[in-house]
């Protein structure tokens, strides 16, 4: 056994005593923290928050993004009935449900997370953003219940999920009922890949603890926007745990690109583009209004039917040339035996 003996202080200054003061941030909430730039509020609205200049992205709320998705088509907010309850009739500094009531009263927002159907560059989806001014977009039953309600009306729809996460991590207030939104979370998840209908996640700052843990690392595909925090735990908390030093860019969505946990670093004000791209791709035709190729051959007669089979040939004779030669011949054979036919 070891003779190291672990030293624990309870001190608070002693603990906070090597942590370097934070820079202050300008009280001006539309001036950049990084370049000091200044803008207006209409300049904000329309750059969707980000700073021209430098390109720092400023908070935004789960409102205003949804309004930057969904551009000129609008949205509809569904299940804004749903409010937290408090079973473990928890309190801290003051009992939880005055917590949420002011949250609530601050943000406008009955929880932390907002569900809309929408569509994005015309492509129709349900979408399920988190809002980090409401608790720190914590986690709780709520929240997981909305995500999996999202997930169900997507499926009933047969349209894609397009999630946006800026959170915490779970809601402490609520115990393990709000660790069990975890797992309910990512099982609402597999159902969408049951239904084969795709998920989009993007990670905005920031991006942690049970969230990150869940569903929020479980898409089809992963996007960031630059600089997010994207950890389970913050940097601040392991190197006081481990004592060591980390990394400047530890947990940073470029670090998070590096190895290979995110599809992408996209910049807030091209996500629609973006994401209405990616839903086009994923869409499924509509197999009901297009005709079939028997439906072509059982109608066509005469020059039709030989004007097809050609077609046919062309297709696999030159817009795919690495069919098998085989298959190839065949249908040559069968073209000229058509040809033969309408001859006689």
């Amino acid at each position: 056994m070891s003779n190291k003996h672990i030293h624990v202080t309870v001190d608070r200054l002693k603990r906070m005593a090597h942590i370097p003061d934070r820079p202050k941030k300008p009280l001006d909430p539309t001036t950049c923290p990084r370049c000091e730039s200044h803008f207006r509020d209409e300049e904000m609205v329309a750059n969707a928050r980000v700073c021209t200049n430098c390109g720092h992205h400023f908070p935004i709320t789960a409102r205003a993004r949804l309004d930057h998705l969904a551009g000129d088509e609008g949205w509809r907010e569904i299940w804004t009935e749903l409010r937290a309850s408090d079973p473990l009739q928890f309190v801290d500094l003051e009992p939880y449900p005055d917590r949420a009531r002011k949250a609530e009263q601050k943000t406008g927002l009955g929880e932390a997370i907002v569900v809309a159907e929408l569509s994005i560059e015309g492509e129709p989806c349900v979408a399920a953003i988190m809002d980090f001014a409401f608790m720190g977009g914590s986690m709780g039953s709520v929240v997981g219940e909305k995500i999996a309600r999202a997930c169900d009306r997507a499926i009933e729809l047969g349209v894609p999920l397009v999630t946006v996460s800026a959170s915490g991590g779970a809601r402490m207030q609520e115990g393990v009922l709000a660790l069990m939104q975890m797992a309910k979370t990512v099982v609402a998840f597999e159902e969408m890949a049951d239904a084969r209908l795709p998920v989009i996640v993007v990670l905005a700052h920031p991006t942690t603890g049970g969230v990150w843990a869940s569903y929020a690392a479980l898409g089809d595909f992963t996007y960031a926007e630059p600089g997010a925090l994207i950890s389970f735990s913050g940097p601040r908390v392991i190197e006081q745990t481990t004592r060591e030093k980390l990394p400047p860019d530890f947990g940073l969505a470029e670090s998070q690109l590096k190895n290979g946990q995110i599809d992408a670093i996209v910049d807030r004000r091209e996500l629609p583009a973006r994401i209405g791209r990616v839903l086009r791709i994923c869409t499924r035709p509509n197999l009901a209004q297009t005709p079939s190729l028997a439906q072509h051959l059982s109608e066509a007669s005469g020059d039709r039917m030989g004007k097809v089979a050609e077609s046919i040939a062309h297709t696999v004779t030159h817009t795919i040339p690495s069919i098998p030669g085989k298959v190839k011949r065949r249908v040559e054979r069968m073209v000229d035996s058509r040809k033969a036919g309408d001859d006689r």
